[in-house]
Protein backbone atom coordinates (compact mmCIF):
# COMPACT_ATOMS: atom_id res chain seq x y z
CA UNK A 1 0.00 0.00 0.00
CA UNK A 2 1.24 3.50 -0.86
CA UNK A 3 1.01 5.53 2.37
CA UNK A 4 1.66 9.20 3.12
CA UNK A 5 2.56 10.06 6.73
CA UNK A 6 2.60 13.69 7.89
CA UNK A 7 3.94 14.49 11.34
CA UNK A 8 5.85 17.28 13.03
CA UNK A 9 8.72 15.19 14.38
CA UNK A 10 10.48 11.90 13.84
CA UNK A 11 13.70 10.65 15.40
CA UNK A 12 16.34 11.53 16.55
CA UNK A 13 14.41 13.91 18.83
CA UNK A 14 12.88 12.02 21.79
CA UNK A 15 9.27 13.06 22.37
CA UNK A 16 6.14 10.91 22.73
CA UNK A 17 4.85 11.97 19.32
CA UNK A 18 8.18 11.52 17.55
CA UNK A 19 8.42 8.02 19.03
CA UNK A 20 4.84 7.34 17.91
CA UNK A 21 5.65 8.47 14.38
CA UNK A 22 9.02 6.76 14.09
CA UNK A 23 7.96 3.38 15.42
CA UNK A 24 4.84 3.44 13.25
CA UNK A 25 6.64 4.18 9.99
CA UNK A 26 9.38 1.65 10.71
CA UNK A 27 6.90 -1.16 11.31
CA UNK A 28 4.72 -0.24 8.33
CA UNK A 29 7.82 -0.22 6.13
CA UNK A 30 8.99 -3.57 7.51
CA UNK A 31 5.65 -5.01 6.41
CA UNK A 32 6.25 -3.97 2.82
CA UNK A 33 4.19 -0.79 2.57
CA UNK A 34 5.59 2.01 0.43
CA UNK A 35 5.93 5.08 2.65
CA UNK A 36 6.56 8.77 2.09
CA UNK A 37 7.07 10.64 5.37
CA UNK A 38 6.89 14.42 5.77
CA UNK A 39 8.25 16.04 8.95
CA UNK A 40 10.14 19.16 10.04
CA UNK A 41 13.60 17.68 9.62
CA UNK A 42 16.43 20.06 10.48
CA UNK A 43 19.97 19.03 9.48
CA UNK A 44 19.94 15.32 10.31
CA UNK A 45 21.00 13.06 7.41
CA UNK A 46 18.21 10.51 6.85
CA UNK A 47 19.79 8.68 3.89
CA UNK A 48 20.77 5.61 5.93
CA UNK A 49 17.30 5.49 7.51
CA UNK A 50 15.67 5.70 4.09
CA UNK A 51 17.82 2.89 2.73
CA UNK A 52 17.33 0.66 5.77
CA UNK A 53 13.54 0.85 5.68
CA UNK A 54 13.02 1.55 1.96
CA UNK A 55 11.01 4.72 2.44
CA UNK A 56 11.24 8.42 1.59
CA UNK A 57 11.67 11.20 4.16
CA UNK A 58 10.85 14.75 3.09
CA UNK A 59 10.84 18.12 4.81
CA UNK A 60 7.73 20.15 5.58
CA UNK A 61 8.72 23.59 4.21
CA UNK A 62 8.14 25.66 7.34
CA UNK A 63 9.04 29.35 6.94
CA UNK A 64 7.60 30.80 10.13
CA UNK A 65 9.59 29.67 13.11
CA UNK A 66 7.76 26.99 15.02
CA UNK A 67 8.23 26.22 18.67
CA UNK A 68 10.65 24.98 19.55
CA UNK A 69 12.54 22.25 17.66
CA UNK A 70 13.23 20.49 14.40
CA UNK A 71 13.36 16.69 14.40
CA UNK A 72 17.10 16.83 15.01
CA UNK A 73 16.45 18.65 18.28
CA UNK A 74 18.07 21.94 17.29
CA UNK A 75 16.42 25.15 18.45
CA UNK A 76 16.13 27.73 15.67
CA UNK A 77 14.29 30.48 17.51
CA UNK A 78 15.80 33.93 17.92
CA UNK A 79 14.60 36.71 20.21
CA UNK A 80 12.07 38.03 17.69
CA UNK A 81 10.64 34.53 17.22
CA UNK A 82 10.11 34.17 20.96
CA UNK A 83 8.45 37.58 21.30
CA UNK A 84 6.11 37.12 18.35
CA UNK A 85 5.29 33.61 19.53
CA UNK A 86 4.13 34.97 22.88
CA UNK A 87 2.23 37.87 21.36
CA UNK A 88 0.31 35.80 18.81
CA UNK A 89 0.01 32.47 20.59
CA UNK A 90 -3.73 32.95 21.04
CA UNK A 91 -4.01 33.06 17.25
CA UNK A 92 -2.24 29.68 16.96
CA UNK A 93 0.98 31.28 15.71
CA UNK A 94 3.34 29.87 14.59
CA UNK A 95 1.81 26.37 14.44
CA UNK A 96 -0.96 27.63 12.16
CA UNK A 97 1.56 27.45 9.34
CA UNK A 98 0.93 23.71 9.06
CA UNK A 99 -2.61 24.58 7.97
CA UNK A 100 -1.15 26.63 5.13
CA UNK A 101 1.71 24.36 4.01
CA UNK A 102 0.20 20.88 3.97
CA UNK A 103 -2.22 21.41 1.05
CA UNK A 104 0.78 22.24 -1.14
CA UNK A 105 2.44 18.97 -0.10
CA UNK A 106 -0.56 16.87 -1.07
CA UNK A 107 -0.97 18.78 -4.34
CA UNK A 108 2.67 18.18 -5.28
CA UNK A 109 2.61 14.41 -4.73
CA UNK A 110 1.06 11.67 -6.81
CA UNK A 111 -2.13 10.32 -5.21
CA UNK A 112 -1.60 7.96 -2.28
CA UNK A 113 -3.74 5.06 -1.15
CA UNK A 114 -3.79 6.27 2.44
CA UNK A 115 -2.88 9.20 4.67
CA UNK A 116 -1.89 9.05 8.34
CA UNK A 117 -1.61 12.51 9.89
CA UNK A 118 -0.17 12.69 13.39
CA UNK A 119 -0.81 15.36 16.02
CA UNK A 120 0.26 17.24 18.04
CA UNK A 121 0.05 19.80 16.69
CA UNK A 122 -3.55 19.42 15.58
CA UNK A 123 -2.85 22.07 12.96
CA UNK A 124 -1.47 19.21 10.83
CA UNK A 125 -4.97 17.68 10.72
CA UNK A 126 -6.41 21.08 9.89
CA UNK A 127 -4.07 21.36 6.92
CA UNK A 128 -5.10 17.92 5.70
CA UNK A 129 -8.79 18.87 5.89
CA UNK A 130 -8.03 22.00 3.88
CA UNK A 131 -6.17 19.91 1.30
CA UNK A 132 -9.13 17.55 0.95
CA UNK A 133 -11.42 20.50 0.25
CA UNK A 134 -9.03 22.09 -2.27
CA UNK A 135 -7.70 18.99 -4.05
CA UNK A 136 -10.24 16.18 -3.66
CA UNK A 137 -8.90 14.28 -6.69
CA UNK A 138 -5.39 14.24 -5.21
CA UNK A 139 -6.49 13.27 -1.74
CA UNK A 140 -5.80 9.70 -0.48
CA UNK A 141 -8.61 7.15 -0.40
CA UNK A 142 -8.55 6.76 3.38
CA UNK A 143 -7.41 9.22 6.04
CA UNK A 144 -6.51 8.34 9.63
CA UNK A 145 -6.08 11.36 11.93
CA UNK A 146 -3.97 10.20 14.86
CA UNK A 147 -4.22 12.29 18.04
CA UNK A 148 -2.17 12.37 21.22
CA UNK A 149 -3.52 15.01 23.55
CA UNK A 150 -6.92 16.50 22.68
CA UNK A 151 -7.20 20.09 21.45
CA UNK A 152 -10.25 22.22 22.30
CA UNK A 153 -11.40 19.97 25.13
CA UNK A 154 -8.00 19.03 26.48
CA UNK A 155 -9.00 19.69 30.09
CA UNK A 156 -5.70 21.34 30.98
CA UNK A 157 -6.15 24.98 29.96
CA UNK A 158 -8.35 27.54 28.26
CA UNK A 159 -5.64 28.72 25.93
CA UNK A 160 -7.49 28.03 22.66
CA UNK A 161 -9.89 30.65 21.35
CA UNK A 162 -13.41 29.31 20.61
CA UNK A 163 -12.95 30.46 17.01
CA UNK A 164 -10.62 27.53 16.34
CA UNK A 165 -13.25 24.94 17.18
CA UNK A 166 -14.37 25.15 13.54
CA UNK A 167 -10.98 23.80 12.42
CA UNK A 168 -11.26 20.86 14.77
CA UNK A 169 -14.79 20.11 13.59
CA UNK A 170 -13.60 20.32 9.97
CA UNK A 171 -10.90 17.68 10.34
CA UNK A 172 -13.17 15.42 12.41
CA UNK A 173 -15.80 15.64 9.68
CA UNK A 174 -13.42 14.97 6.77
CA UNK A 175 -11.23 12.18 8.13
CA UNK A 176 -12.29 8.54 8.02
CA UNK A 177 -10.96 7.60 11.45
CA UNK A 178 -9.72 9.40 14.55
CA UNK A 179 -7.25 7.34 16.55
CA UNK A 180 -6.56 8.08 20.22
CA UNK A 181 -4.23 6.30 22.68
CA UNK A 182 -6.66 5.62 25.53
CA UNK A 183 -10.39 4.99 25.95
CA UNK A 184 -10.92 8.02 28.20
CA UNK A 185 -9.78 10.33 25.40
CA UNK A 186 -13.04 9.82 23.50
CA UNK A 187 -14.84 12.19 25.86
CA UNK A 188 -12.58 15.05 24.72
CA UNK A 189 -13.98 15.03 21.17
CA UNK A 190 -17.30 16.33 19.90
CA UNK A 191 -20.10 13.77 20.34
CA UNK A 192 -21.12 13.77 16.69
CA UNK A 193 -17.70 12.43 15.66
CA UNK A 194 -17.13 9.79 18.34
CA UNK A 195 -18.27 6.97 16.06
CA UNK A 196 -15.08 7.57 14.06
CA UNK A 197 -12.82 7.15 17.08
CA UNK A 198 -10.69 4.04 17.46
CA UNK A 199 -8.37 3.40 20.42
CA UNK A 200 -4.83 2.50 19.36
CA UNK A 201 -2.21 2.72 22.14
CA UNK A 202 1.24 4.22 21.85
CA UNK A 203 3.50 1.69 20.13
CA UNK A 204 7.00 0.62 21.16
CA UNK A 205 9.49 -1.89 19.80
CA UNK A 206 10.57 -4.02 22.76
CA UNK A 207 11.35 -7.62 23.68
CA UNK A 208 8.27 -9.07 25.34
CA UNK A 209 10.46 -11.69 27.01
CA UNK A 210 12.54 -9.02 28.79
CA UNK A 211 9.64 -7.74 30.89
CA UNK A 212 9.59 -8.78 34.50
CA UNK A 213 9.80 -7.59 38.07
CA UNK A 214 13.48 -7.90 38.92
CA UNK A 215 14.86 -7.68 42.44
CA UNK A 216 16.79 -4.45 43.10
CA UNK A 217 18.13 -3.24 46.43
CA UNK A 218 20.39 -0.17 46.39
CA UNK A 219 22.45 0.92 49.39
CA UNK A 220 20.04 3.85 49.85
CA UNK A 221 16.55 4.12 48.30
CA UNK A 222 17.14 5.18 44.69
CA UNK A 223 14.28 6.18 42.43
CA UNK A 224 13.82 8.02 39.15
CA UNK A 225 11.53 10.17 37.06
CA UNK A 226 11.90 10.55 33.29
CA UNK A 227 10.00 13.14 31.28
CA UNK A 228 8.81 16.72 31.43
CA UNK A 229 7.28 18.79 34.20
CA UNK A 230 4.58 21.42 33.67
CA UNK A 231 3.68 24.18 36.11
CA UNK A 232 -0.05 23.71 35.58
CA UNK A 233 -0.67 19.96 35.23
CA UNK A 234 2.49 18.05 36.23
CA UNK A 235 4.20 20.12 38.89
CA UNK A 236 6.53 18.24 41.27
CA UNK A 237 6.64 21.07 43.86
CA UNK A 238 4.60 19.45 46.66
CA UNK A 239 6.30 16.10 46.17
CA UNK A 240 9.73 17.72 46.35
CA UNK A 241 8.71 19.77 49.39
CA UNK A 242 7.85 16.58 51.21
CA UNK A 243 11.09 14.91 50.13
CA UNK A 244 12.92 17.93 51.54
CA UNK A 245 11.45 17.14 54.96
CA UNK A 246 12.57 13.49 54.90
CA UNK A 247 15.54 12.92 57.21
CA UNK A 248 16.75 9.61 55.82
CA UNK A 249 19.10 9.40 52.86
CA UNK A 250 17.89 8.66 49.31
CA UNK A 251 18.72 9.43 45.69
CA UNK A 252 16.12 10.90 43.34
CA UNK A 253 17.37 10.80 39.72
CA UNK A 254 15.50 12.99 37.23
CA UNK A 255 15.93 12.74 33.47
CA UNK A 256 14.45 15.88 31.94
CA UNK A 257 15.08 18.55 29.34
CA UNK A 258 13.37 21.31 31.32
CA UNK A 259 14.43 21.55 34.97
CA UNK A 260 13.24 25.06 35.89
CA UNK A 261 10.67 23.67 38.34
CA UNK A 262 13.48 21.88 40.18
CA UNK A 263 15.65 24.97 40.71
CA UNK A 264 14.37 25.81 44.20
CA UNK A 265 15.06 22.28 45.44
CA UNK A 266 18.58 21.66 44.17
CA UNK A 267 20.09 23.37 47.21
CA UNK A 268 17.54 21.97 49.67
CA UNK A 269 18.06 18.39 48.57
CA UNK A 270 21.72 18.62 47.68
CA UNK A 271 23.18 15.36 46.39
CA UNK A 272 19.89 13.58 47.11
CA UNK A 273 18.53 15.16 43.88
CA UNK A 274 20.41 14.22 40.71
CA UNK A 275 19.28 15.95 37.50
CA UNK A 276 20.40 14.48 34.18
CA UNK A 277 19.78 15.26 30.54
CA UNK A 278 17.53 12.89 28.56
CA UNK A 279 19.21 9.85 27.02
CA UNK A 280 18.06 7.52 24.20
CA UNK A 281 15.08 5.39 25.11
CA UNK A 282 16.86 2.05 25.03
CA UNK A 283 19.57 3.38 27.35
CA UNK A 284 16.99 4.99 29.62
CA UNK A 285 15.08 1.74 30.14
CA UNK A 286 18.31 0.00 31.19
CA UNK A 287 18.99 2.78 33.72
CA UNK A 288 15.44 2.58 35.04
CA UNK A 289 15.89 -1.16 35.66
CA UNK A 290 18.57 -0.26 38.24
CA UNK A 291 16.19 1.79 40.40
CA UNK A 292 14.38 0.60 43.52
CA UNK A 293 11.23 2.24 42.15
CA UNK A 294 10.06 4.81 39.62
CA UNK A 295 8.00 7.97 40.04
CA UNK A 296 5.08 9.08 37.91
CA UNK A 297 3.72 12.60 38.40
CA UNK A 298 0.17 12.25 37.10
CA UNK A 299 -1.49 14.95 35.00
CA UNK A 300 -3.69 17.03 37.30
CA UNK A 301 -7.27 17.53 36.04
CA UNK A 302 -6.44 15.66 32.85
CA UNK A 303 -8.01 12.20 32.77
CA UNK A 304 -7.91 12.16 28.95
CA UNK A 305 -4.14 11.84 28.76
CA UNK A 306 -1.72 9.03 29.64
CA UNK A 307 2.00 9.81 29.86
CA UNK A 308 3.79 7.51 27.42
CA UNK A 309 6.67 7.15 29.86
CA UNK A 310 4.47 4.79 31.86
CA UNK A 311 4.97 2.21 29.13
CA UNK A 312 8.74 2.56 29.47
CA UNK A 313 8.30 2.22 33.23
CA UNK A 314 6.30 -0.96 32.68
CA UNK A 315 8.96 -2.38 30.36
CA UNK A 316 11.64 -1.55 32.96
CA UNK A 317 9.73 -3.72 35.41
CA UNK A 318 10.18 -1.61 38.53
CA UNK A 319 7.44 -0.62 41.04
CA UNK A 320 5.76 2.69 40.18
CA UNK A 321 4.90 5.37 42.75
CA UNK A 322 2.03 7.38 41.26
CA UNK A 323 1.96 10.94 42.64
CA UNK A 324 -1.01 13.27 42.53
CA UNK A 325 0.79 16.62 42.13
CA UNK A 326 -1.95 18.49 44.02
CA UNK A 327 -2.06 16.18 47.06
CA UNK A 328 0.81 13.70 47.34
CA UNK A 329 0.09 10.76 49.64
CA UNK A 330 2.79 11.14 52.31
CA UNK A 331 2.14 7.73 53.83
CA UNK A 332 2.53 6.07 50.45
CA UNK A 333 5.78 7.95 49.81
CA UNK A 334 7.12 6.82 53.19
CA UNK A 335 6.13 3.25 52.40
CA UNK A 336 8.04 3.27 49.12
CA UNK A 337 11.10 4.79 50.79
CA UNK A 338 10.97 1.87 53.22
CA UNK A 339 10.64 -0.76 50.49
CA UNK A 340 6.88 -1.36 50.73
CA UNK A 341 5.53 -1.29 47.15
CA UNK A 342 2.13 -2.85 47.85
CA UNK A 343 0.31 0.20 46.43
CA UNK A 344 2.41 0.40 43.25
CA UNK A 345 0.67 1.48 40.06
CA UNK A 346 0.10 -1.45 37.72
CA UNK A 347 0.54 -1.20 33.94
CA UNK A 348 -1.72 -3.89 32.55
CA UNK A 349 -1.48 -5.70 29.22
CA UNK A 350 1.92 -4.40 28.12
CA UNK A 351 1.69 -6.55 24.99
CA UNK A 352 -1.01 -4.16 23.73
CA UNK A 353 1.72 -1.50 23.39
CA UNK A 354 4.04 -3.62 21.30
CA UNK A 355 4.46 -1.97 17.90
CA UNK A 356 3.45 -5.14 16.04
CA UNK A 357 0.07 -5.21 17.79
CA UNK A 358 -0.37 -1.45 17.32
CA UNK A 359 0.30 -1.62 13.57
CA UNK A 360 -2.10 -4.56 13.26
CA UNK A 361 -4.83 -2.14 14.33
CA UNK A 362 -3.72 0.55 11.89
CA UNK A 363 -3.67 -1.97 9.05
CA UNK A 364 -7.25 -3.02 9.79
CA UNK A 365 -8.32 0.60 9.34
CA UNK A 366 -6.23 1.01 6.22
CA UNK A 367 -7.86 -2.07 4.70
CA UNK A 368 -10.73 0.21 3.67
CA UNK A 369 -8.60 0.97 0.59
CA UNK A 370 -9.25 -2.51 -0.72
CA UNK A 371 -13.03 -2.20 -0.41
Amino acid sequence: MNILVITQHIFPIQTPRSIRSTELIKELARRGHKLTVYAVLGDYDYRHFEQKYNLKVKNIPIHWELAPYNSDGTAKRNFIDKVTGRLFRKFEFPLMEFYRRIPGIIKSEKPFDALISIAAPHHIHWGCARAKAKYPQQFPKVWIADCGDPFMKNGTSKEHLPFFAKYERAFCKECDYITVPIENAKAAYYPEFRDKIRVIPQGFDFDLNSIGQTSVKNDVPTFAFAGMFYADIRNPKLFLEYLSSVKNDFRFVVYTRFDSLLADFKEKLGDRLIVKSPIPRSELIEELRKMDFLVNISNANSPNQLPSKLIDYGIAGRPILDINPQSPDKQQIDAFLNGDYSTALKIENLQDYHIANVVDKFERLLSKVAE
